[in-house]
């Protein structure tokens, strides 16, 4: 005997906010900004989103004719493109204010934006290694604490509670021999993560993050053949590496409103390829 799977519309939320008048966060029909939306989880994140009803801004720095094909691959109507760059405090409040703008407001952000390049401190000059550092602290930890000031304040103002989930890694668990600062700056996600969930749940804001670890999208995909493929597959007991959509799909979950006690979690979503406890 099976069961039908749950539905995000099932259930709703309510929370004791600053606002008397405040509305129950909704499980469909939101206004959602995903970064770094142009390809790969980003894309796979924004199609989820539409396909749940919700409207979306398809963020993207560098990738204007991508995320043009991000945006034309959505179901529905009212989504927007928010062209941006998330390194400067600047570019983030213009990324933020093109999304509430263009949706009307902002009901759920999600952050997936960010830089991975290979540093191995043997092999990496000193003025690399600071470079590259500069880089990904200003992408993947002050671009995702930037976005969340922005879009917090105005779930606030709004009064109708939100979500904030940030893509985080089980290399900020495991390590990043090659990738050190990546790593570095997931872990300081999921940390801010669970601090904007303490401070934000009196006005009904949930935060959470999820760890992914291999997972196959275009950017990474010469990495699945051969040797180093079969290696990569082999670090789950499921013997595969994980889709986008599957990310997608548990981002879409913590996202929904049935999810409100989820709120300062970091899920795990490796194959049981790296297990902490």
């Amino acid at each position: 005997m099976t069961s039908a799977a749950p539905s995000l519309s099932t259930e709703t939320s309510s929370f004791t906010g600053t606002s008397p008048s405040a509305r129950v966060f909704p499980p469909t029909g939101r206004r959602v900004l995903v970064s770094g939306a142009s390809r790969g989880l980003g894309r796979a994140l924004a199609q989820a989103f539409a396909a749940n009803g919700d409207r979306v801004a398809v963020h993207f720095g560098s990738r204007r004719e991508e995320a043009e094909e991000t945006l034309g691959s959505l179901v529905g109507t009212g989504h927007v493109l928010a062209g941006g760059d998330l390194s400067t405090p600047d570019g983030a409040l213009a990324v933020a204010e093109a999304a509430a703008g263009g949706l009307g407001g902002l009901d759920v952000l999600v952050n997936n934006a960010a830089v991975n390049l290979p540093h191995p401190l043997a092999t990496t000059s000193y003025e690399d290694w600071a470079a590259t550092w500069q880089g990904h602290v200003s992408v993947n930890l002050l671009a995702t604490a930037n976005l969340s000031h922005l879009a917090a304040r105005r779930m606030i103002e709004q009064g109708g509670g939100g979500r904030i989930v940030n893509v985080g890694s089980r290399g900020a668990f495991r390590g990043e021999p090659d990738h050190p600062a990546y790593g570095a700056t997931k872990a300081a996600v999921h940390a801010l993560g669970q601090s904007l969930a303490v401070h934000l749940a009196p006005y009904g804001i949930g935060v959470a993050s999820v760890a992914p670890g291999f997972f196959e999208t275009e950017r990474v995909a010469h990495r699945l053949s051969g040797a180093e493929g079969e290696a990569i597959r082999a670090q789950s007991p499921f013997g595969r590496v994980a889709s986008a959509d599957e990310i997608a799909a548990a981002v879409l979950w913590l996202a929904s409103p049935v999810a409100e006690w989820a709120s300062g979690t970091v899920l795990d979503l490796n194959g049981a390829s790296y297990l902490r406890t």
